[in-house]
Protein backbone atom coordinates (compact mmCIF):
# COMPACT_ATOMS: atom_id res chain seq x y z
CA UNK A 1 0.00 0.00 0.00
CA UNK A 2 2.89 2.17 0.83
CA UNK A 3 4.58 1.26 -2.36
CA UNK A 4 1.78 2.49 -4.34
CA UNK A 5 1.44 5.79 -2.40
CA UNK A 6 4.82 6.72 -2.98
CA UNK A 7 4.94 5.60 -6.31
CA UNK A 8 1.54 7.84 -7.53
CA UNK A 9 3.57 10.90 -4.93
CA UNK A 10 6.04 10.27 -7.42
CA UNK A 11 4.25 10.39 -11.00
CA UNK A 12 2.26 13.16 -9.96
CA UNK A 13 4.76 15.32 -8.41
CA UNK A 14 7.01 14.50 -11.91
CA UNK A 15 4.05 15.09 -13.66
CA UNK A 16 3.89 18.44 -12.36
CA UNK A 17 7.59 19.34 -12.58
CA UNK A 18 7.58 18.77 -16.08
CA UNK A 19 4.24 20.51 -16.66
CA UNK A 20 4.66 24.28 -14.55
CA UNK A 21 6.26 27.19 -16.09
CA UNK A 22 7.38 28.31 -13.00
CA UNK A 23 11.08 27.29 -12.21
CA UNK A 24 10.71 27.72 -8.31
CA UNK A 25 7.67 25.58 -8.01
CA UNK A 26 9.39 22.99 -10.58
CA UNK A 27 11.85 22.79 -8.39
CA UNK A 28 10.26 21.44 -5.40
CA UNK A 29 8.25 19.27 -7.12
CA UNK A 30 11.84 18.16 -8.15
CA UNK A 31 12.33 17.59 -4.51
CA UNK A 32 9.28 15.71 -3.95
CA UNK A 33 10.11 13.25 -6.80
CA UNK A 34 13.18 12.75 -5.10
CA UNK A 35 12.19 11.81 -2.01
CA UNK A 36 9.43 9.85 -2.60
CA UNK A 37 11.46 7.77 -5.08
CA UNK A 38 13.88 7.28 -1.78
CA UNK A 39 10.75 6.45 -0.19
CA UNK A 40 10.30 3.87 -2.56
CA UNK A 41 14.16 2.41 -2.44
CA UNK A 42 13.74 2.25 1.60
CA UNK A 43 10.17 -0.01 0.79
CA UNK A 44 12.94 -2.17 -1.30
CA UNK A 45 15.30 -2.67 1.31
CA UNK A 46 18.13 -0.85 -0.97
CA UNK A 47 19.40 1.10 2.01
CA UNK A 48 22.33 2.30 0.51
CA UNK A 49 20.33 3.61 -2.66
CA UNK A 50 18.10 5.09 -0.78
CA UNK A 51 20.84 7.16 1.36
CA UNK A 52 22.66 7.62 -1.61
CA UNK A 53 19.73 9.04 -3.35
CA UNK A 54 19.02 11.73 -0.35
CA UNK A 55 22.62 12.35 -0.06
CA UNK A 56 23.66 13.15 -3.71
CA UNK A 57 20.11 14.18 -5.42
CA UNK A 58 18.43 15.94 -3.04
CA UNK A 59 21.39 16.94 -0.88
CA UNK A 60 23.61 18.12 -3.44
CA UNK A 61 22.43 18.40 -6.82
CA UNK A 62 18.39 19.62 -5.93
CA UNK A 63 19.70 22.21 -3.16
CA UNK A 64 22.31 23.47 -6.16
CA UNK A 65 19.31 24.00 -8.62
CA UNK A 66 17.20 25.52 -5.89
CA UNK A 67 19.87 28.05 -4.64
CA UNK A 68 20.54 28.79 -8.60
CA UNK A 69 16.52 29.22 -9.46
CA UNK A 70 16.34 31.35 -6.28
CA UNK A 71 19.16 33.67 -6.73
CA UNK A 72 18.52 34.58 -10.27
CA UNK A 73 15.14 34.45 -10.49
CA UNK A 74 14.92 38.22 -10.42
CA UNK A 75 16.36 39.41 -13.60
CA UNK A 76 15.87 43.19 -13.90
CA UNK A 77 12.55 42.65 -11.97
CA UNK A 78 11.19 39.72 -13.98
CA UNK A 79 10.39 36.39 -12.81
CA UNK A 80 11.90 33.90 -15.12
CA UNK A 81 9.54 30.99 -16.05
CA UNK A 82 10.13 28.58 -18.92
CA UNK A 83 8.04 27.82 -22.04
CA UNK A 84 6.02 25.00 -22.42
CA UNK A 85 6.64 24.16 -25.71
CA UNK A 86 5.78 20.78 -27.76
CA UNK A 87 3.87 19.66 -24.60
CA UNK A 88 1.48 17.43 -27.08
CA UNK A 89 4.61 15.67 -28.32
CA UNK A 90 5.87 15.28 -24.97
CA UNK A 91 2.65 13.98 -23.79
CA UNK A 92 2.10 11.95 -27.15
CA UNK A 93 5.58 10.28 -26.90
CA UNK A 94 5.19 9.54 -22.90
CA UNK A 95 2.36 7.82 -23.40
CA UNK A 96 3.74 5.80 -26.24
CA UNK A 97 6.43 4.56 -24.08
CA UNK A 98 3.57 3.89 -21.31
CA UNK A 99 2.11 1.57 -23.46
CA UNK A 100 5.07 -0.30 -24.62
CA UNK A 101 6.46 -0.46 -21.10
CA UNK A 102 3.20 -2.23 -20.22
CA UNK A 103 2.66 -4.16 -22.49
CA UNK A 104 6.26 -5.54 -22.41
CA UNK A 105 5.28 -6.10 -18.74
CA UNK A 106 2.64 -7.95 -18.85
CA UNK A 107 3.73 -10.62 -22.06
CA UNK A 108 6.97 -11.26 -19.63
CA UNK A 109 5.29 -13.35 -17.41
CA UNK A 110 7.25 -12.23 -14.25
CA UNK A 111 5.66 -15.82 -12.12
CA UNK A 112 7.50 -18.03 -14.34
CA UNK A 113 10.94 -16.59 -13.77
CA UNK A 114 12.58 -18.48 -11.84
CA UNK A 115 14.74 -16.24 -9.08
CA UNK A 116 10.95 -14.68 -8.43
CA UNK A 117 10.13 -18.34 -7.89
CA UNK A 118 13.19 -19.16 -5.54
CA UNK A 119 11.73 -16.09 -3.13
CA UNK A 120 8.31 -17.30 -2.09
CA UNK A 121 10.36 -17.52 1.34
CA UNK A 122 9.61 -14.42 4.00
CA UNK A 123 11.69 -11.80 2.55
CA UNK A 124 11.97 -9.92 5.76
CA UNK A 125 13.75 -13.22 7.28
CA UNK A 126 17.60 -12.78 5.88
CA UNK A 127 17.45 -9.13 5.48
CA UNK A 128 20.77 -7.57 6.41
CA UNK A 129 22.13 -4.17 6.00
CA UNK A 130 23.99 -3.71 2.62
CA UNK A 131 26.43 -0.90 3.97
CA UNK A 132 28.39 -2.82 5.25
CA UNK A 133 29.16 -5.07 2.57
CA UNK A 134 29.34 -2.32 -0.10
CA UNK A 135 31.63 -0.20 2.44
CA UNK A 136 34.01 -3.53 2.76
CA UNK A 137 34.37 -4.23 -0.92
CA UNK A 138 34.34 -0.28 -2.21
CA UNK A 139 37.92 -0.63 0.64
CA UNK A 140 39.25 -3.43 -0.53
CA UNK A 141 38.41 -4.78 -4.19
CA UNK A 142 37.33 -1.28 -5.76
CA UNK A 143 39.85 0.65 -4.05
CA UNK A 144 41.85 1.94 -7.08
CA UNK A 145 38.49 2.66 -9.16
CA UNK A 146 37.41 4.78 -6.42
CA UNK A 147 40.72 6.45 -5.84
CA UNK A 148 40.32 7.27 -10.12
CA UNK A 149 37.30 8.52 -9.59
CA UNK A 150 37.99 10.94 -6.91
CA UNK A 151 40.77 12.11 -8.37
CA UNK A 152 38.92 12.94 -11.44
CA UNK A 153 36.37 14.51 -9.27
CA UNK A 154 38.84 16.53 -7.78
CA UNK A 155 39.92 18.04 -11.30
CA UNK A 156 36.50 18.71 -12.37
CA UNK A 157 36.58 20.49 -9.39
CA UNK A 158 39.48 22.56 -9.51
CA UNK A 159 38.49 23.37 -13.44
CA UNK A 160 35.16 24.57 -12.46
CA UNK A 161 36.80 27.00 -9.80
CA UNK A 162 39.40 28.54 -12.15
CA UNK A 163 36.96 28.56 -14.99
CA UNK A 164 34.48 30.35 -12.10
CA UNK A 165 37.53 33.41 -11.14
CA UNK A 166 37.29 36.61 -11.92
CA UNK A 167 40.18 36.73 -14.60
CA UNK A 168 41.18 40.24 -13.81
CA UNK A 169 44.41 41.74 -16.08
CA UNK A 170 47.23 42.42 -13.35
Amino acid sequence: MLFYIFAAVAVLSGAYMVLTRNLLYAGFSLLLTLLSVAAIYVLLFADFVAVTQLMVYVGGVLVLILFGIMLSSRVHDKSVMSENVNVGWGITISMLTLIGLSYTIWKVGFSSLPWIQQADTNVLAGQKSTVQMIGIKLMTDFVLPFEIASLLLLIALIGAAYIATDKQKV
